[in-house]
């Protein structure tokens, strides 16, 4: 699973730096809907899982267990097929090697920690407050981009981070149905999305940098480190005595349509920026963001009030012009 995005420095470069030729507009169209429709459903089904739909299955640790469980399949059986048929090609073979798995474990730590937080806090805030709590990863990433790397960032790119943060502020104190367990999940997992970020960099070399490997080691270890934890942590024990819909067909097939979708997102994004470009893929993030706080506030009936409404729009503004500051400051290296 990887329902949470990647930042674009992550994947592939793009297709205008690869390839010259314009791909058609209903090509492109299509690739952007793919994108919005996945991205969105991801966040959606999570949270119909968590809190809103007639199966309520707060175990955060264990949906994101179960998710991972589904996209290790998907990359065994893709990768198998992609061994006779061209238009799986896409993802490499499966492979586990024990010492790049050694080299690839720290960053699984962090990503472990950043889908468990992540679903951990779409579990206790809102949806219309969820992408002001994600959107503190642009604060960390300046934050640990200078004291990891000691890179420092442009003043336009502060100011961005400022208006992110006092959007956080404003949307946390104006939020009614305020959670602190939400709220210190939401920060948590914008911090590890940050570290994520950073050392994908420095770990893509143990795989000769394709992202698609990557994902190999880092689902497989992913379940190999969560089990314990969902083990420990008392959610199974739960799960037996009090959910009585374990085995309704209904159920296991919200998780894996679930699933299924949040492993999509990789292939959206990997689609969206070889037919586009990074700038379109950041500007679709965040057009995204938008359309899925509006659909949140129709769907779910969440309460927004003044206070909140200001610090949703300023954290989305915020977020929005960081991505566009970074875009230039890259196409002008």
């Amino acid at each position: 699973m990887a329902n949470l995005e990647k930042k674009d420095d992550t994947l592939p470069a793009p297709a205008s730096q690869r390839d010259k030729k314009d791909h058609p507009t209903h090509i492109i169209f299509f690739v952007v809907l793919f994108y919005f429709i996945i991205s969105l459903s991801v966040v959606f089904l999570n949270k119909l899982i968590f809190s809103s739909s007639e199966y309520n299955f707060p175990y955060p640790l264990f949906v994101t267990w179960f998710q991972l469980v589904v996209a290790l399949g998907i990359l065994l059986i893709w990768s198998h097929l992609g061994k006779t048929k061209s238009s799986f090609a896409l993802i490499p073979p499966y492979e586990f090697d024990i010492d790049i798995a050694r080299r690839v474990a720290p960053l699984t730590f962090m990503y472990v920690m950043m889908l468990a937080l992540n679903n951990l806090c779409l579990q206790y805030v809102e949806v219309t407050f969820y992408q002001v709590a994600r959107s503190l990863s642009i604060v960390f990433n300046i934050i640990f981009t200078y004291t990891i790397l000691g890179q420092t960032t442009s003043m336009t790119a502060m100011f961005a981070c400022l208006i992110v943060f006092l959007g956080f502020v404003i949307g946390s104190y104006g939020e009614i149905n305020f959670s602190w367990p939400g709220m210190f999940a939401g920060v948590g997992s914008s911090a590890f999305v940050a570290l994520y970020g950073i050392y994908v960099k420095k770990t893509l070399g143990a795989v000769d940098n394709n992202q698609w490997r990557l994902l190999h080691y880092n689902t497989t270890l992913s379940i190999l480190l969560l089990a314990p934890l969902v083990l420990f942590s008392g959610e199974l024990s739960e799960i037996r005595e009090n959910v009585y819909f374990l085995g309704e067909f209904g159920f296991w097939f919200l998780m894996v349509v679930t699933a299924i979708s949040g492993f999509a997102v990789n292939i959206a994004m990997f689609l969206q920026i070889k037919f586009t470009s990074a700038l379109t893929n950041t500007i679709s993030g965040t057009a995204k963001a938008c359309v899925q706080t509006i659909l949140a506030a129709m769907i779910f009936r969440n309460p927004i009030s003044g206070m909140n409404g200001l610090g949703i729009v300023l954290a989305l503004i915020g977020s929005g012009y960081y991505s566009f500051v970074r875009y230039r400051e890259m196409t002008s290296k």
